[in-house]
């Protein structure tokens, strides 16, 4: 299944105002970047790909709708959380999972 258009559009205009943004279709998905750093997807599954700093990752998997993404073979790159379609229906869903990127993508050097 293709990344859900309606995700995307609500990253895309909650992100209107940052700097450094730009788009690239990566992992079946549409991925949001700042600076060349990978930040937040719309998913393949209709939900999001998230990237939060690694120490607040626990924080992150206990809300709701949160489990950790996991790559081929089985591998849990540290610091990304995959939120189900339920996690991110709405607005207010998704702009708080990107304030969460954001935060971390913040303390991360350009590419």
């Amino acid at each position: 299944m293709p990344y859900d258009e309606d995700v995307a559009h609500r990253l895309r205009e909650l992100l209107a105002e940052q700097d450094g943004i730009s788009e690239r279709r990566m992992f079946g998905g549409l991925a949001f970047l700042q600076h060349g750093n990978m930040v937040i997807a719309a998913s393949r599954n209709g939900g999001l790909l998230v990237r939060v700093d690694p120490a607040d990752a626990p924080t992150a998997l206990a809300r709701p709708h949160a489990s950790p993404m996991e790559m081929g073979a089985g591998r849990r790159p540290e610091g990304w959380v995959s939120v189900a379609p339920e996690g991110a229906r709405t607005k207010r869903q998704v702009e708080a999972w990107l304030k969460r990127a954001l935060r971390y993508a913040a303390t991360l050097p350009p590419k």
